[in-house]
């Protein structure tokens, strides 16, 4: 795992990512608009890979574009009011738009996957928690330069292999996801559980479950 921003291999992926309508017009509307370490990233970024692989057309299969951030005041109305800011760059895109400050995860994750953990310390961080290998990954254009960000490199990207991280993530919340993305891109090497990455469940905190 690397913990620094690092160029996607030979520019492979920053070059699929520019070659996409969708998602190129997406950075272009993001560029400047001020959110601290934001990236475009997870699902749009991988299938538009998988797309590029595959033959698929741009935009295939993408259910929607996340943007995330990295901001410490932990206040749930400044991230309103960025998903607001988000959404109204990406309106007409056709795609719905998630934004979340990574900062602010602990605190409503408990609520939504029945476990505590430990607060993010950077955008990195909480990448490297992501569900697989190939979606713990973001694009982000600052001044029309586009760096791109893996916490696992680009192997599996590019290799089409959908691999669990199981540092954080339910099993079943995988194995969904998993059975989803291989029903639309049946192309897919998905491995089991079983062959993911790390011991499971360590980046959670044991004891009473915390509220959000």
């Amino acid at each position: 795992m690397t913990d620094a921003l690092v160029p996607a291999r030979d520019d492979h992926l920053i070059s699929i990512v520019l070659a996409s309508a969708l998602l190129r017009a997406a950075l272009e509307r993001l560029d400047g608009c001020g959110l601290p370490d934001w990236f475009l990233g997870a699902g749009a970024v991988a299938q538009t890979v998988w797309n590029s692989r595959y033959g698929c057309a741009d935009g295939y299969g993408l259910a929607d574009l996340d943007v995330v951030y990295f901001d410490p005041d932990l206040d749930a109305e400044p991230e309103r009011v960025a998903h607001r800011m988000v959404s109204a760059r990406l309106a007409g895109l056709g795609v719905k738009v998630d934004v979340k400050n990574q900062a602010r995860v602990h605190l409503w994750y408990p609520d939504s996957f029945g476990s505590r953990i430990r607060p993010y310390g950077s955008i990195q961080d909480a990448m490297s928690t992501w569900p697989t290998t190939a979606t713990a990954v973001g694009v982000t254009m600052h001044r029309g330069v586009v760096t791109a960000y893996s916490a696992f490199g680009f192997s599996d990207l590019f290799a089409g292999i959908v691999r669990a991280n199981r540092v954080q993530v339910p099993r079943a919340v995988y194995e969904e996801k998993a059975s989803r993305w291989a029903s639309v891109w049946p192309q897919l090497d998905v491995l089991p559980w079983e062959q993911g990455l790390g011991a499971e469940g360590t980046r959670l905190l044991r004891g009473r479950q915390g509220t959000a």
